[in-house]
């Protein structure tokens, strides 16, 4: 008989991302509020696979690496680090907001100022088995047959050429197999566009309604062979399944699905109810404050269904202590965690 394997999976939405290529390794190595804090809570937390999203890519992986020192300085030692290129910033050579310009950062595959800006990574205590990776981050949103493509009264937005450029994944939609002991487990692992900041076609709405739907599709083998389990899928959903703008229900479809499970991560002390949402606020994962939309449910964990749940949280601290201040200075999101048993 196997033995069991406990670990404890996290995500967290850093918002490290800068405001040009290299300036995020440079911080990091003068040294940065930001940074100390997004390490801090990392070491305090201590998983043994952490999703992280808002971190800039370089070719080198050189910021992921000194990050990861960091992250070590601070008392937790992750030693394999892993990214692929992003979405963000890659130029399409079209209009694909329709401001009649091009080159903007909404121009890009997925919003960004630079190609890399605001990636994905994923830190580990074990090594990433690259012969099973998989990366579906270049697939054509209007190639995929299920596709909810935003249309006008003229046709195709914002053109029918660029719609046709138009990858789905706004940062990227990875399956990275991690060896954990004698088993491996599947790390799915994105990061959706916001389904806000765009007009009447909503065009960010039906691309984050389909970025979440492309992981059911994918479980029922539509897209490729489903990923074999035990799996688990984390990332930043940008959608709440009761409060906020969006398109919900393919984050209902994903949430009741019986091949995974929700943990439901809660914050570990109350949190107020906010005016004019009905969610329950002990599972909201981000709060922007006004005029932004307050607090909401943004990251998820999803183990897969044979996987057994033993404990899960959201790292929030009570207001008024250092450590809720370290919390802000780090994003305006909170790293979340969850702690399984492969039996």
């Amino acid at each position: 008989m196997l033995a069991q394997e406990k670990i404890r999976v996290a995500s967290f939405h850093t918002e490290l991302e800068r405001k040009g290529p290299g300036l995020l390794l440079r911080d990091i190595l003068r040294g940065d509020p930001q940074v100390d804090a997004v390490a801090g809570i990392i070491a305090t937390i201590a998983p043994d696979i952490i999703v992280l999203q808002g971190v800039d890519y370089d070719m080198e992986l050189r910021a992921l690496r000194v990050l990861r020192d960091r992250i070590d300085a601070s008392g937790h030692d992750l030693p394999h680090v892993f990214a692929l290129p992003p979405n963000t910033g890659v130029a399409t050579g079209y209009d694909m907001d329709g401001d009649g310009r091009r080159g903007g950062p909404r121009d890009a595959q997925g919003y960004g100022a630079f190609a890399g800006q605001g990636g994905m990574a994923i830190l580990s205590r074990y090594r990433v088995d690259h012969t099973g990776l998989r990366d579906f981050s270049h697939l054509l949103w209007a190639e995929l047959p299920w596709a909810h493509l935003p249309r006008t009264e003229a046709g195709a937005f914002p053109s029918p050429d660029a719609q046709a450029q138009q990858r789905l994944s706004t940062t990227g939609h990875w399956m990275v197999p991690v060896r954990v002991g004698d088993r491996r487990l599947n790390v799915l692992s994105f990061h959706a566009s916001p389904p806000a900041f765009d007009g009447p076609e909503n065009r960010n709405g039906l691309r984050n309604h389909d970025e979440l739907l492309f992981w059911s599709k994918l479980l029922d083998g539509a897209v490729a062979p489903p990923p074999k389990a035990p799996f688990v899928l984390a990332g930043v959903a940008n959608l709440d399944p009761v409060d906020g703008d969006g398109e919900k229900p393919a984050i209902h479809r994903l949430l009741s699905d019986p091949r995974l499970l929700d943990p439901q991560p809660m914050r570990p002390h109350a949190a107020p109810q906010a005016a004019g949402h009905e969610g329950d606020p002990r599972l909201d994962t981000a709060i922007w404050p006004a005029p932004g939309p307050g607090a909401l449910r943004a990251s998820y964990i999803l183990p897969s269904a044979d996987l057994r749940v033993t404990a899960s949280g959201i790292h929030w601290p009570p207001d008024g202590t250092d450590a809720a201040q370290m919390a802000e200075t780090a994003s305006r999101h909170r790293l979340i965690w969850v702690d399984l048993v492969l039996e």
